[in-house]
């Protein structure tokens, strides 16, 4: 188990590596000066100059990328070149609500995705099933800011259960916390539902008609419990591994969710990085982002090995 643990850790190396040059490359060579857009409209070309010697632009591409990850090494992610904050400042400010949307948006997924796979598998061909599948059809095809949108309009401004848009912070109380991640946590979550409870669905099929199923039916095992106990159980591990995949993209992936509810977290700042080339915020966020999906692998691969002896050896 050890041994299978490190070399997985070890292959994530040169993983990071390559994502590191790749974002550094792509964004030195993208048309835009950041110097540029610090100095101004009015500014001289000397001026211009002045703030690229300062900011090491002018150095080689080599030598500002083996600056940056020498930084890199020792934890500084730099600073940023609009705001002149510290780059990790400004994610550790923006982090909290994006984590927060992510996880609300997650366990609702779970919540209401796997049951509905386990159902549509069981009524296999049933109008359930078919109701399952052609909603999931539906989470695939509507925009996701549609979605937010219409959800806004209905419990928002018709109704007036929840906020419209925001964010507070769980400090600020719990009532007040929860109800402005429903909305966000129910757009959010739509496509992730539908994504689920298919391969719920379909890791279940695969499982139902083993001979481990009938037994345990034919013990006389309650249908709660064959389905849940046993059949769930043996189909979880590519259940589990979406499910994974999913959480990175929802970190990664809230720019629109947290356009639509004004929400100021990681994805809000990554569009405004871009829109002003703030090199050191992009790469900051693209690498911790890439680092994600990296330790959720190695937790999967870590599931993978738990549950199939084989892949200790």
């Amino acid at each position: 188990m050890l041994g299978y643990f490190i070399r997985r850790l070890l292959a994530a190396i040169p993983v990071m590596l390559v994502v590191a040059l790749s974002v550094f490359l792509l964004l030195r060579l993208s048309p835009g000066d950041p110097a540029t857009i610090i100095a101004g409209e009015m500014a001289d070309a000397e001026q211009v100059n002045n703030i690229r010697t300062a900011l090491g632009l002018n150095e080689p591409l080599h030598t500002q990328f083996f600056i940056w990850i020498g930084n890199l090494l020792q934890g500084d992610f730099g600073t940023s070149l609009i705001s002149q904050t510290s780059v990790m400042s400004m994610i550790s400010q923006r982090l909290e609500p994006t984590i927060s949307l992510a996880l609300a948006a997650i366990t609702l997924t779970v919540l209401v995705a796997v049951p509905l796979g386990v159902i549509a598998a069981w009524k296999q061909g049933k109008w359930i099933d078919n109701l399952v599948m052609s909603t999931s059809v539906v989470g695939f095809s509507v925009p996701v800011f549609v979605i937010g949108y219409i959800l806004i309009q209905v419990f928002a401004i018709e109704l007036k259960w929840l906020p419209v848009q925001g964010y507070r912070s769980i400090d600020d109380g719990i009532g007040e916390f929860i109800s402005r991640l429903i909305l966000p946590a129910m757009t959010l979550s739509s496509v992730y539902i539908a994504l689920i409870a298919r391969m719920t669905r379909a890791s279940m099929l695969e499982v139902l008609g083993e001979d481990y199923i009938r037994t345990a039916r034919a013990k006389g095992l309650g249908q709660r419990i064959v389905l849940f106990r046993h059949a769930l159980r043996n189909a979880a591990v590519p259940i589990l591994t979406v499910v994974g995949a999913g959480f990175a993209l929802m970190v990664s992936g809230v720019v629109v969710t947290e356009t639509v509810f004004n929400i100021p977290g990681l994805g809000r700042l990554i569009v405004d990085a871009v829109l002003s080339r703030d090199y050191p915020v992009i790469q900051a966020l693209i690498l911790l982002t890439a680092g994600l999906y990296v330790v959720i692998n190695l937790l999967i691969d870590l599931s993978y090995a738990i549950t199939d002896p084989r892949i200790r050896y």
